[in-house]
């Protein structure tokens, strides 16, 4: 597989979602849920999981990733609660427990896997049971409609109709994107059924650089945060987000 990992490491609507996901586990199995971050590079969301108490397991290939993630993780004091394995996705299975995972985490994963039926099912494995999976995707149909707006319309048709959502020769690192239903066909095949489908950064993206303007109902960043959290699951909006965002359990 390829050692990079795609845009995003997920906004706030992200978080809380985990978060609640983390005080479940909690509740369920004490102080310390066991996380499993696949791909989890430079530790984004490793290290402020294991400072919150988790026990995290990192798979990850890249050592340049790696070596940031030790020195966070140094920083940080929590170096004990993390358990580094510098290794492909594809070899998930020798290094986690099948069903020892309160939750595991797919960000920017599924993109760039050689396969992703084979690592969504990898996924599926490790989570015990209660616990659930979470993945965050590069969503196609929002990159074809900000190159359409940005008035590359030859481009936007090709991420549109094209079999993997992707532009080959303009350099990209992705092997592919998904839409919603894409996603949905190849985590339910894995034996998951999702929880929770929203999108992450419905216009926030394509607002990046911009001076946001301010109203009555208060600052333009905090206006932007609270539509982001509204638009999430709402599915018009949430199907042209830049990334898709899945909570799945196994199926019962």
């Amino acid at each position: 597989m390829r050692a990079e990992t795609s845009t995003g490491h997920g906004s706030a609507v992200v978080r809380r979602v985990l978060e609640a996901e983390l005080r479940d586990a909690r509740a369920r199995s004490g102080d310390r849920p066991r996380v499993v971050d696949v791909g989890g590079g430079s530790g984004v969301w490793a290290v402020p999981f294991a400072s919150e108490g988790c026990l995290v397991t990192v798979v990850e290939p890249n050592p340049n990733a790696l070596a940031t993630l030790e020195r966070r993780a140094k920083e940080e004091g929590v170096s004990g609660r993390i358990t580094v394995v510098a290794d492909d996705a594809d070899a998930l299975g020798e290094h986690v427990a099948p069903g020892s995972a309160d939750l595991v985490l797919a960000h920017g994963l599924l993109e760039i896997v050689d396969d992703p039926a084979a690592a969504a099912a990898a996924l599926a494995r490790a989570v015990a049971p209660g616990g659930a999976v979470s993945v965050l995707v590069a969503n196609r149909h929002a990159a074809a409609l900000h190159r359409a707006l940005a008035g590359r319309l030859g481009e936007a048709h090709r991420l549109l109709t094209g079999a993997h959502g992707v532009l080959t020769e303009d350099g990209e690192t992705l092997l592919r994107r998904f839409d919603t239903p894409g996603l949905e066909a190849l985590l339910s095949a894995a034996g998951l059924e999702i929880a929770l489908l929203q999108g992450d950064g419905v216009v926030a993206d394509a607002l990046h650089g911009t001076a946001l303007g301010t109203d009555a109902s208060g600052s333009g960043e905090q206006d932007l945060a609270d539509f982001e959290a509204a638009a999430a699951a709402v599915p018009p909006l949430r199907d042209v987000a830049s990334r898709l965002h899945a909570l799945a359990r196994l199926r019962r």
